[in-house]
């Protein structure tokens, strides 16, 4: 068996460098190579973070509620006879959060006397005798009046009220820093996330009157709701929002140029200068920092020595 060696330093060819064109016309060399690191970069969320699996049967309301054996299902039982008789449980792990979106969803099996089920998120410190969105630093979309609450027991008009057979979703979208909620597949509607919201925060259901009882969906089998179609849509956005952002005309090669003076790529800088100043129009760019052509010539020498 035979093998080969690649040389995996920059192209020293001028003529590849600017035959390179974007929609049928020349294009700045700068931002060919940002284009390329771009499409070939690792995607949000590449690094691996532990998600929430089940509940947390050590951080719940205790005697109100009770849990499946898979931890992944809760049931009201009782009569309620207070406000704060609340059956609340959280994941057992804090939302990630190196990602463009996070989102888990409830199917609601039974909506039991009142349907006073609620679905969100609150932080570790959170009250577990209240629903979430009653207290602060939490947030819940409540089924039996459709209402959203978001620190404080008044709720503010969001969407339709959840019953039984309904699945209901929450999210959060880091890009746009939203709270984002669900129902039966469809978006209901977002909130902007509090950014004095102390974190982290942990997925958390709750429900308050007899017979309710949900099913929690951390992702282990399909959602309802169609999150990858949601994550294509929002990354989109966000590049369109960077595209539009206006740069001076030779910020692009500035920054290749700097890479390549940098770490001695000799060859390869010589043919992007000569690539750059074909280009329609030529790119020109002062010499920074008062450096002369000898010093940038000492510095590429040294930097390729002590490359190789």
């Amino acid at each position: 068996m035979s093998s080969t060696t690649t040389n995996t330093s920059p192209t020293t060819n001028s003529t590849a460098i600017n035959s390179n064109s974007k929609n049928g016309s020349n294009q700045d060399p700068g931002s060919y190579f940002i284009d390329v690191a771009r499409q070939y970069s690792s995607p949000i969320g590449a690094e691996t973070e532990l998600e929430p699996k089940e509940l947390n049967t050590l951080n719940s309301s205790g005697g109100f509620i009770v849990v499946s054996t898979d931890k992944l299902s809760i049931k009201y039982p009782g009569v309620n006879l207070h406000g704060h008789d609340v059956g609340v449980i959280q994941a057992d792990k804090p939302v990630p959060e190196k990602r463009l979106v996070y989102y888990f969803e409830i199917f609601v099996k039974n909506a039991g006397a009142k349907g006073q089920i609620a679905i969100g998120f609150t932080n570790q410190s959170f009250k577990m005798r209240r629903q979430p969105g009653w207290e602060t630093n939490s947030c819940g979309y409540h089924g039996d009046d459709g209402n959203l609450y978001t620190g404080h027991g008044k709720g503010d008009a969001f969407g339709p009220t959840f019953t039984t057979n309904d699945t209901v979703g929450a999210g959060i979208n880091y890009a746009s820093q939203e709270f984002f909620f669900t129902k039966n597949g469809a978006v209901v509607g977002a909130v902007y996330k509090d950014k004095d919201m102390k974190g982290p925060l942990f997925p958390t259901v709750a429900v308050h009157s007899q017979n309710e009882e949900i099913e929690v969906n951390f992702g282990q089998r399909n959602f309802a709701f169609d999150l990858k179609e949601y994550e294509r849509q929002e990354a989109m956005k966000q590049i369109s929002a960077v595209d539009k952002i206006s740069l001076p005309p030779n910020i692009s090669y500035r920054l290749v140029r700097s890479y390549l003076l940098h770490y001695g790529y000799e060859a390869t800088l010589n043919a992007f200068d000569v690539a750059s100043k074909n280009t329609i129009p030529p790119i020109y760019i002062a010499q920074e920092n008062g450096s002369g052509e000898q010093d940038i010539a000492y510095a590429l020498t040294h930097r390729k020595t002590l490359r190789q």
